[in-house]
């Protein structure tokens, strides 16, 4: 379904932060440009614009429409909780809480993104972000050798993956625990290079790669 709404972009990516923050949620949501339209009471026209013109203004109304059939927030759409932390809305009417098996969980790990790291330092236990990415079914990161995430070589670490949908309250969480270690040999270097999707969005030379070993994965899911 997501594949689906991908191909009715008309071939172009939104380039706005509103138009990407609507294509983002619509395709979460495995909606086509013509679906979320109608849920809107818009046309499917106005809703490519929107998306794909980094100065559109649309006026409250369209807004409110866009987020109700979008099932989030005219807030979330607009970027305005962009530096607020996850969590803030109340808990959902009779919520589930179900546990995810091994493979959902590897699902939703999916090929990359953007994951907590846990280890201990000789300074006491830290959690640090990192883009990752899965390659054949390790976990595999970049970070410069003397930062933070690099003290995790040769370490039992825990890595944390999740996603809340703050206008629904719901969302799910992964946890992977493995053995991390540095990969020196210059051939898994360079495969790495070539399949790893994520490149660390805080830029700069990290050229030392680890990666995680799965030895336990669990999840969890909230809806309601």
């Amino acid at each position: 379904m997501a594949a689906q709404a991908a191909s009715n972009t008309g071939g172009e990516r939104p380039t706005g932060d509103l138009g990407r923050r609507i294509a983002l949620r619509r395709e979460e949501l495995g909606l086509t440009r013509e679906d979320a339209a109608e849920r809107a009471g818009m046309a499917s026209s106005y809703l490519q614009y929107l998306e794909e013109q980094p100065t559109a203004a649309p006026g409250a109304a369209s807004l409110l429409r866009l987020a109700g059939a979008l099932g989030t927030t005219v807030r979330d759409l607009s970027g305005g909780d962009v530096d607020l932390p996850p969590g803030l809305g109340q808990a959902g009417r009779r919520p589930k809480f179900t546990e995810l098996t091994a493979q959902e969980c590897r699902d939703l790990l999916s090929t990359h993104g953007v994951g907590r790291l846990a280890m201990h330092t000789a300074s006491g236990p830290v959690i640090v972000p990192v883009n990752y990415s899965v390659v054949q079914g390790t976990l595999v990161f970049r970070t410069r050798p003397h930062a933070v995430p690099a003290q995790a070589a040769g370490a039992q670490v825990a890595f944390e993956v999740d996603h809340l949908d703050e206008a629904l309250s719901q969302g799910w969480s992964v946890l992977v625990s493995g053995h991390a270690q540095a990969v020196t040999d210059p051939e898994t270097v360079r495969r790495l290079e070539e399949q790893a999707y994520s490149t660390p969005w805080a830029g700069g030379q990290r050229e030392l790669w680890i990666r995680i070993e799965p030895l336990g994965i669990t999840g969890r899911r909230i809806t309601v």
